[in-house]
């Protein structure tokens, strides 16, 4: 069994047997003896990897056992394995010819945070969202059939990820084809079953051997030929089945159901694997892990350990902190449960963020109140919808790019229906080293499109305070969209009063240049306007447009200047330059945002100054354009 360490090790562990493996072949030379060992050493090479750079953690340390099995078994990278989300890579990532580029894990220009096809040919599909690993296995096995190679296909999903409709969706479409394929369900929260120890690691090496399957097929055969008598068997097989194990749920979908079997057993997971290898048909593997496991610290809290920042160096001085504000999540948290004590309509829903989202004291204070409805998106908007039908006041506290996956039913059930359901959309913009798959780079160009819908961008925590007032006291669909992170520490006002909708400010009066500013960047923009003596207005509101306000600022300023942590194409800066469009308002503009290109992971104010959204970008931008006008 695997080894508990108790410290993350400061210096570089020996590891003489993982030096052998830096690549599944050489990994494939050991002996199966040496395999516990070497998970050991996989194990202890994560925990001093991430303890330099930061980064996941838990999901990693519970699935070592898993990696070392898969890339032993399966012919890797020919044979097609694909993560779900992918929080649990890293050490396939290790195993897989990476291990020496680990310590730029997460860094501009290093080893990004998730599978990534353009990194390496072991990372078979792309990921980073969760419950896509199901489809995207099965896609890989259809193709494989029909180009008529037999490379295996196999997808590991967590328990966490199978609650998402998309893997239900593909779960029902794989036996419809008859795909060889494999799905390993990873159940580290014991969420379906704690069916574990040595009956069922006993029968999962039955129910996978090739005696038992060619006994299977064999009866199948002979009792095919007498009416009736094979459904007959089936069903007894199936029941008798269904009291020892789990799986008649995906028995009944017509999936080949083992386990569960112990995740952290390897000479077990070897075993099963192989039996499970050649079979036929969509086959299911239920192993179950611990989050954490080998690190003893993270088996007892997984939650604090689900990721961790970089330790600092030995004997390094203290630096002091410097004063921030409040989180923007934590700002809304606490209006949250301020709102709640004032409105008993109000009801928070999150598709399982509450601690990112800062639901965790509204979760305690209004129970009944609260609904965590797992990794459905697309569920929760559409959840809001039938709660607003009856009267509810739905709030909805999601990420950005996260929102994205229910976009249909929030057009669909919310926006078509102007149903009362305020969006607290948090990671908006730039969100650092987790990359592209988690940046909220598109939420005002894919928001501002819908009719009838309220749009806000916060430019601080009083800002983000009064206007989720607003959107909630609004009738019809709001969204606030605020980033991750600290805020400019404003003073807040503890009023729930709302905002004049559609209404922007004027910050600092200047001359020739207005800066209208959708959001955070305004910090940035009041120092650029000091140097420049330029106008700062912060707009608000995307939608509805401060259309008075742009217009008095054409009329009296030669340059417009938009700017928003946004794509440019179809953002806030785009709706100002429709507007004088539209009323044939001649005026030079310059929008600045984020490029028609996908912004790789970095520190956020790296990404930032790359996008020219710093304020030495902003004020390099605006210089260019005067000069050249």
């Amino acid at each position: 069994m695997p080894t508990t360490f108790k410290d993350i090790p400061r210096e570089r562990p020996s590891t003489p047997l993982l030096d052998k493996a830096a690549t599944p072949d050489g990994l494939r030379r050991l002996g199966e003896t040496e395999l516990e060992a070497l998970a050991d050493e996989l194990r202890l090479e994560l925990l001093y990897t991430v303890g330099q750079t930061g980064g996941h953690f838990g999901a990693g340390l519970g699935v070592i056992e898993l990696t070392v099995a898969l890339h032993y078994v399966f012919d890797t990278p020919d044979d097609r394995l694909v993560w779900d989300v992918g929080h649990q890579a890293y050490p396939h990532k290790i195993l897989t010819g990476r291990r020496e580029q680990m310590s730029t894990l997460r860094q501009k220009g290093g080893v990004a945070a998730f599978p990534r096809r353009s990194e390496s040919e072991y990372d078979t599909f792309g990921v980073g969202h969760s419950s896509t690993s199901i489809s995207a296995a099965l896609g890989m096995a259809v193709a494989n059939r029909l180009q008529g190679n037999d490379r295996k296909a196999i997808a590991v999903i967590g328990d966490g990820a199978l609650t998402a409709g998309m893997a239900f969706e593909a779960l029902n479409h794989a036996p419809e084809v008859n795909a060889d394929m494999l799905v390993i369900l990873n159940d580290n929260d014991m969420s379906i079953s704690r069916n574990v120890g040595g009956l069922s690691n006993y029968l999962a090496k039955i129910l996978s051997s090739r005696t038992y399957t060619s006994m299977r097929e064999g009866s199948k055969k002979v009792l095919s030929r007498l009416p009736g008598a094979w459904e007959i068997a089936r069903r007894t097989e199936e029941y008798a089945k269904g009291m020892l194990v789990p799986g008649t749920l995906f028995e009944e979908l017509g999936w080949n159901y083992i386990g569960p079997i112990d995740g952290h057993d390897l000479p077990t997971l070897i075993a099963t694997l192989r039996n499970m290898r050649d079979l036929k048909g969509p086959q299911f593997l239920h192993v179950v892990t611990k989050k954490g496991k080998g690190f003893a610290p993270a088996e007892v809290d997984p939650i604090e350990y689900h990721a961790i920042t970089k330790l600092d160096p030995l004997n390094a001085p203290a630096v002091p902190k410097k004063a921030s504000g409040p989180k923007y999540s934590g700002v809304f948290g606490q209006w949250l449960c301020d709102m709640a004590d004032s409105d008993e309509r109000l009801v928070g829903i999150t598709p399982a963020m509450k601690e990112g989202s800062d639901l965790v004291a509204f979760s305690e204070r209004f129970p009944d109140r609260y609904f965590d409805v797992a990794i459905a998106e697309q569920h929760a908007v559409t959840l809001s919808a039938g709660m607003a039908c009856e009267g509810a006041k739905p709030v909805v506290a999601i990420y950005s790019t996260f929102l994205q996956r229910g976009y249909d039913q929030l057009i669909h059930d919310v926006a078509v229906q102007n149903l009362d359901v305020l969006f607290a959309i948090d990671r908006a913009g730039l969100v650092g080293e987790d990359g592209p798959t988690h940046a909220g780079s598109f939420d005002l160009s894919y928001l501002r499109c819908i009719p009838g819908i309220l749009v806000m961008t916060p430019s601080d925590e009083n800002e983000l305070r009064k206007m989720l007032s607003t959107g909630y006291l609004f009738n019809g669909p709001a969204a606030v969209r605020y980033p991750r992170g600290t805020g400019p520490n404003a003073v807040i006002d503890s009023s729930l009063e709302p905002l004049e909708i559609g209404k922007g400010v004027v910050r600092r009066q200047g001359s020739q240049v207005a800066m209208l500013v959708f959001g955070v960047q305004l910090a940035e923009a009041l120092i650029v306007a000091d140097k420049i003596n330029a106008t700062v207005v912060d707009m608000r509101f995307v939608k509805p447009l401060d259309e008075a306000l742009v217009r008095e600022m054409a009329a009296s300023h030669d340059l417009l200047v938009t700017l928003e942590e946004n794509a440019i194409m179809g953002g806030a800066g785009a709706a100002v330059s429709e507007f004088l469009a539209r009323e044939n308002i001649l005026k030079s503009v310059l929008h600045l945002g984020l490029p028609d290109s996908y912004v790789e992971h970095a520190k956020p104010a790296q990404m930032l100054a790359e996008c020219g959204l710093d304020a030495n970008g902003i004020e390099a931008s605006i210089n260019r354009r005067l000069n050249n006008a």
